[in-house]
């Protein structure tokens, strides 16, 4: 009859090399009841093999995203009998890639050629900064890519003549427009779909059916980020196009309403006392509108123009009345055009800048899950 070896043993600190966690962590979660007290043996604490499992356990969770008070309540469900095999499948689900796009290795000269055959130390760093590129331990010369699709974006823009520092300053902005679409989508899909799954700790049957509906919505961000970026494209080129097209024909050969302020009307935010005046056209040169444009902004230059037309028309009745004039009725182009008629300086302008987007992540944890005021009472965070 063979014999079995007798169970695994560890002090503390060995139970910390083993797990990652430091000893000061093992026991805020024995204080947090995460873990379960170890075997007291005179003056020496016994911990075994379940502690070890259970301290792997809480590591996994925390990197896909879980609180301890979360994981607490699925430890306590699994003690008690409980299967956790569906709440599992299910995390694996959400944590798994959201793309079919394969990671790349790609050497320091691969990178370099690909971005026209120079060195940018400062360009890499950013990049890896970015999470563009992942340096890989022990190799100097080699970078894992983790999107290879983002990079060769990034290479064709360089080679179109647009320099890195603008293409990271890109990213970083379309990041966390995307992030904030993300965040809606989860918001939505949140409230609509997976709330009654997250009231409480779901059952195997459950967490198999949260799986399968992330399955099944996981392609719809996309598909409708990809719709909407379509259409959203071929609005806006056609406009932008059309627009310096116009500005880029000399003055002569354009018409009257191409040489004015390419801008929406602005109406007259006052109510009207007297019959509306019949106003006349006034061309404005191309010139101005550019510079008010390049002031401004091209959603502000209509509001702009028009308040400096009524700022003028204003103090200039302050003067003739100041010197004992009468008060002429002001000429027609001192105010804007009212609310719904078009005139000559009208055109495709928004009066709305775009939305901005935030990326929000949660403040004051760290991957140990806890709480900076806790480590001042003395629990540390986990070993990287």
């Amino acid at each position: 009859m063979t014999e079995q070896p007798p169970p695994a043993e560890y002090r503390i600190e060995d139970l910390a090399h083993l797990s990652g966690a430091t000893v000061r962590t093992i026991r805020a979660y024995q204080d947090r009841g995460l873990l379960p007290r170890p075997e007291r043996r005179g003056r020496a604490n016994v911990y075994g093999e379940a502690h070890l499992t259970r301290l792997r356990q809480i590591a996994g969770l925390l990197d896909r995203g879980y609180t301890l008070a979360s994981i607490k309540e699925l430890l306590q469900a699994w003690d008690a009998g409980l299967d956790l095999g569906g709440v599992l499948g299910l995390v694996a689900e959400i944590d798994g890639p959201w793309t079919d796009e394969e990671p790349s290795h790609l050497s320091r000269a691969e990178l370099d050629a690909a971005f026209g055959g120079t060195s940018d130390e400062t360009a890499i760093a950013e990049a890896v900064a970015l999470g563009v590129l992942e340096r890989v331990p022990g190799r100097d010369d080699e970078f894992l890519v983790p999107s290879p699709q983002e990079l060769a974006v990034a290479a064709e823009l360089h080679s179109a003549g647009v320099p890195l520092r603008a293409i990271s300053g890109h990213l970083r902005e379309v990041r966390g427009q995307v992030e904030h679409i993300a965040a809606r989508f989860l918001d939505f899909t949140t409230e609509h779909v997976f709330q009654p799954f997250l009231d409480h700790p779901p059952t195997g049957a459950e967490a198999a059916e949260a799986a399968a509906l992330v399955r099944r919505l996981r392609p719809l961000a996309q598909q409708t980020i990809d719709a909407e970026l379509a259409r959203a494209m071929r609005t806006l080129a056609t406009r932008y196009l059309r627009h310096h097209l116009s500005d880029a024909r000399p003055a002569e050969t354009r018409r009257p309403s191409e040489v004015v302020a390419a801008v929406e009307p602005v109406s007259d935010p006052r109510p009207e006392t007297g019959p509306a005046a019949v106003c006349e056209e006034v061309l404005l040169p191309a010139d101005a509108v550019r510079a008010v444009r390049a002031l401004v902004g091209p959603e502000n230059a209509a509001a702009f123009i028009a308040a400096a037309a009524h700022r003028e028309v204003q103090a200039r009745t302050m003067d003739a009345l100041a010197a004992g004039g009468s008060g002429s009725e002001p000429a027609c182009g001192s105010r804007p055009a009212p609310s719904g008629e078009t005139g000559p300086a009208s055109a495709g302008g928004s009066r709305h800048a775009p939305a901005g987007a935030a990326a929000s992540t949660a403040g004051g944890r760290r991957a140990d899950g806890l709480s900076a005021e806790e480590d001042d009472q003395g629990h540390p965070d986990r070993r990287p």
